[in-house]
């Protein structure tokens, strides 16, 4: 590693003053270009951190990167992870603030709401339907606080930049129809995603690693190389199986999953 704890502590100041400003950063991988994965986790750790000095609770994780198409494109050959705090949560309908966000988009997913704790490593397909209490529709707001393009070189963005931004996350809008894992094959879940009646997006639930629990025996095994376990209660998004969609004031984004319901946002000015 290149970047240590100082080192650390400051960028995350500079990603929340990022964050409140609304105005996006130089990245981070033009700053250090031989940092690496490690690097960028030790920023969004000190990030984190930064958000439970301010009184912010971790209500659950994020899998991110979990398509093969989305790996390659980044250049990564495994998925991401990032942390989900109390402030991110809307509900189906949900007014959503643009001025809570920068460059706002819109993924589909399914959370995992946990009745017991995870913890790896070994943990299983089998371990986490049985800590699973329900499955639920749900949408993640990404954003991002580091600038896609560099000004000064042209360079783009980098996965090692969205990592230490949370792995790009800001929001989520939990909805539709709770069901519990082993009542049909989730796999199979689907989803048809529409901006302003247009529809931009459809998707099935197994580009999730072929099942979406996978996501979530990743992160559990992942996070176990940190002593972090997922814990009773925390919401787990297991990855998103269509591709993010730009949402600005007045977008209305309506997500139909079928027979477990549907989910409605919007963007406003002023909430």
């Amino acid at each position: 590693m290149i970047i240590n704890e100082a080192t650390a502590k400051e960028i995350a100041r500079k990603l929340e003053d990022s964050e409140k400003s609304r105005s996006q950063m130089q990245q981070i991988s033009q700053q250090f270009p031989e940092m690496t994965i490690a690097d960028s986790y030790a920023v969004q750790k000190a990030w984190v951190e930064l958000k439970q000095e301010k009184g912010h609770a971790i209500w659950g994780h994020k899998v991110g990167l979990t398509s093969r198409a989305m790996q390659l494109s980044s250049n990564i050959d495994e998925p991401d992870y990032g942390v989900l705090f109390d402030y991110m949560f809307y509900q189906d309908g949900a007014a959503l603030p643009i001025e809570n966000f920068i460059v706002p988009r819109i993924e589909v997913e399914l959370a995992f709401i946990l009745k017991k704790d995870l913890q790896g490593p070994n943990v299983t397909v089998a371990d986490v339907y049985d800590a699973t209490a329900y499955v639920q529709p749900a949408l993640e707001v990404i954003d991002a606080r580091f600038q896609q393009v560099c000004p000064q070189t042209g360079v783009t963005r980098k996965v090692l930049d969205t990592i230490a931004d949370n792995a790009a996350n800001a929001g989520v809008v939990l909805g539709g129809r709770p069901v519990t894992v082993d009542s049909f094959d989730i796999r199979w879940a689907g989803c048809i995603l529409s901006r302003n009646a247009q529809i931009e997006e459809t998707g099935l639930a197994a580009g999730v690693m072929n099942h979406p629990a996978n996501g979530i025996v990743w992160l559990a095994n992942k996070l176990a190389e940190h002593d972090v376990k997922l814990k009773a209660g925390q919401v787990i998004l297991s990855g998103s199986f269509t591709r993010p969609v730009s949402g600005q004031v007045g977008d209305i984004f309506h997500a139909d999953y079928g027979p477990l319901g549907t989910i409605q946002c919007r963007f406003v000015q002023g909430a």
